[in-house]
C-alpha cells in the first residue's frame, strides 16, 4: 500500500511531546498573571512561538505567494470546483465521526450530501447538496475525543499545520488513517503523492480565501502570535459544540467566595 504521511504525522507529535517537556514555560506566581497563564493554556509557548515564526517564514516565502498564483490564475468557478472535490472527499471521515459521537442528525445530512454530490455533483465537483439547502457538516477525530470526555491537553503549534492541541494532533493522525480514499490511492500505489497532493491544495484553497483577513489581523494585531491563538481556541470551541452555544457558567463557581459578579 506504500507509505502513508499519517504514520509520520504520528511521529512528529510523539517528537513534539518529548521535546515539550523541556520547553514548558514556568507558571508566574503573581495572582494575575497566573490566572491569565491557566486561561490561555499555553504552558508551551516559548516553542510554539518558535515554531509560529517558522510557520510565518514558511508562510511568507512560500505558501502566500502560491495561495495568489492561485487566485490569480484560476477563476472562481475553478475554485469553488476544487473545494468541492475536496469537501466531497472528506464526507466519509465527518460521517464516520459524526457517529461516533452520537450526532446522528449530523451524520444522516452528510451522507446524504456525499450520495447527492458524488452521483448528481460529478464526483463532487458540484455541491448539488448544497444548493438544495443540506449544509456541509464538521467532525473529526479531535471532536471525537472531546464528545468522549478526552482533554484537549496544551495548546500546540505543530510545523506546517499550525495552531492545535496533543487531542486534535492525534486526531488529524487518525482521521488520516480513517480516510477510505487514502486507501483507494494505496491500492494504485499513489497513496503518498494522493494525499500530499490533497492536502496541499486543501491548504492553498483555505489560504487563499483568507489572505485578506489574515493580512488585517496582522496588521491589527498588537501580538499576532496571541491574536492567532485566542480566534483558533474559539473557533474550535465552536466547532467542537458542532455550532451549539456555550453552556452557561456553573453557578457554584460563580459563588464561591471571592468569586466575581
Amino acid at each position: 500500500m506504500g507509505d502513508r504521511p499519517t504514520s509520520r504525522l504520528t511521529a512528529l507529535v510523539a517528537l513534539v511531546w518529548l521535546g515539550a517537556l523541556g520547553a514548558c514555560a514556568t507558571p508566574p506566581k503573581d495572582p494575575l498573571a497566573r490566572a491569565e497563564f491557566e486561561r490561555t493554556n499555553d504552558p508551551l509557548e516559548p516553542m510554539n512561538r518558535t515554531i509560529f515564526e517558522f510557520n510565518q517564514y514558511l508562510d511568507r516565502y512560500l505558501i502566500k505567494p502560491v495561495s495568489l498564483g492561485y487566485l490569480h490564475i484560476l477563476p472562481q468557478f475553478a475554485r469553488d470546483s476544487i473545494r468541492n472535490f475536496l469537501h466531497n472527499l472528506g464526507e466519509p471521515v465527518i460521517f464516520a465521526n459524526d457517529m461516533m459521537q452520537g450526532e446522528w442528525e449530523a451524520a444522516n445530512l452528510t451522507a446524504g450530501r456525499f450520495i447527492i454530490n458524488s452521483s448528481f455533483g460529478i464526483g463532487g465537483v458540484f455541491d448539488i447538496a448544497g444548493q438544495t439547502g443540506l449544509e456541509r457538516q464538521t467532525g473529526d477525530f479531535g471532536q471525537t475525543l472531546y464528545a468522549w470526555g478526552s482533554p484537549e491537553g496544551p495548546y500546540l503549534v505543530l510545523p506546517i499545520f499550525g495552531p492545535s492541541n496533543p487531542r486534535d494532533a492525534i486526531g488529524m493522525g487518525v482521521d488520516g488513517v480513517m480516510d477510505p480514499f487514502g486507501y483507494l490511492a494505496g491500492d494504485y500505489e499513489v497513496g503518498t503523492t494522493a494525499t500530499i497532493s490533497r492536502m496541499s491544495a486543501s491548504g492553498i484553497d483555505l489560504r487563499s480565501r483568507n489572505i485578506d483577513t489574515l493580512d488585517d489581523i496582522q496588521r491589527n494585531a498588537i501580538d499576532f502570535y496571541a491574536e492567532m491563538r485566542s480566534l483558533y481556541r474559539q473557533h474550535r470551541a465552536s466547532e467542537l459544540r458542532h455550532g451549539r452555544p456555550a453552556p452557561p457558567p456553573d453557578i457554584n463557581i460563580m459563588n464561591e467566595p471571592g468569586s466575581q459578579p
